[in-house]
């Protein structure tokens, strides 16, 4: 079956999903949603995509389906549920989970989906609210990699960097290594920036000088910013950050690795949201220097 033909479901229509179905319908691609909350799906809605009350009526209606959700827990339930994508899914569908979640699962999905002909991908994404607005993100992409060509020209609509990691499970595991370089970038921005203001300096100044040299990072030139305006509505939840380093930690346990960067962004961000901070954007860190 052509792309042009596909009928694409997308399950997920927070931070960023609601952005990159959008631009997969821009695409011309016949679109089924589902969310939690209909609203969020009113403006996709309005370009006419088709509402579906659950999980089980996207993979009804759909080839391909693409999910981007909160937790582990909530892809177990939306691929192995009753009203699962699995569980009701058939033979030669297509079903790729954009959420950062376990690699574990990823390969169990991978494994439940093929015992029926399902095509299943893990495919986590990197870029924020930005990258999902602008159809920049980076895509990294497990499982076979005859399933990934075939959707190719899909991802290639919500992402500038999409690459093949191998097997199922490595696009997750790429997407941990991420995380982990995301995690102690993050306090270094941090303290690059109250450092700053501490010793008197102006801070935006300071920010534009540096961002071009060898301190630059995406974390620095896109979330200093808010950091210094204190605009810390979320690109990234603090609460799904948490999440995922707590996903990382576990990963390296069993490989007999200690990162201890990261566990110390871990301790400073569960301090915060102690504090009333989860729902947070992640560039909120700079309130525990505050």
């Amino acid at each position: 079956m052509s792309n042009e033909r596909r009928k694409v479901g997308f399950i997920g229509l927070g931070v960023m999903g609601q952005a990159m179905a959008s631009h997969i319908q821009n695409h011309g691609y016949p679109l089924f949603i589902y969310n939690r909350t209909k609203e969020k799906g009113k403006l996709l809605i309005e370009k006419g995509a088709i509402w579906c009350n659950t999980p089980k009526e996207v993979v009804e209606n759909a080839d391909v389906v693409f999910t981007i959700v909160g937790f582990p827990e909530d892809v177990e339930e939306i691929y192995l549920g009753e009203n699962g994508l699995i569980t009701n899914g058939r033979e030669g569908q297509f079903f790729i989970d954009m959420t950062t979640s376990s690699p574990s699962l990823a390969v169990k999905l991978y494994e439940e989906g093929k015992k029926k002909g399902i095509h299943v991908l893990d495919a986590p994404v990197s870029g924020g609210d930005i990258g999902a607005k602008e159809a920049r993100l980076a895509i990294m992409v497990g499982g076979d990699k005859e399933a990934f060509e075939s959707i190719l020209p899909i991802f290639k609509t919500m992402g500038t960097n999409v690459v093949y990691q191998g097997q199922a499970g490595f696009g997750q595991h790429t997407k941990m290594a991420n995380q982990i370089a995301i995690a102690s970038n993050m306090m270094g921005v941090s303290e690059a920036l109250i450092y700053a203001i501490k010793a008197g300096l102006d801070a935006e100044l300071v920010l534009q000088t540096i961002e071009t040299g060898a301190a630059g990072s995406f974390s620095l030139s896109k979330l200093g910013p808010r950091m210094l305006i204190e605009d810390y509505s979320p690109g990234f939840f603090i609460k799904h950050f948490i999440k995922d380093m707590k996903i990382a930690l576990n990963e390296a346990e069993k490989m007999g690795l200690e990162l201890p960067g990261l566990s110390l962004a871990k301790k400073l961000y569960e301090s915060l949201a102690e504090n009333g901070e989860e729902n947070s954007g992640t560039q909120a860190l700079i309130k525990y220097y505050r």
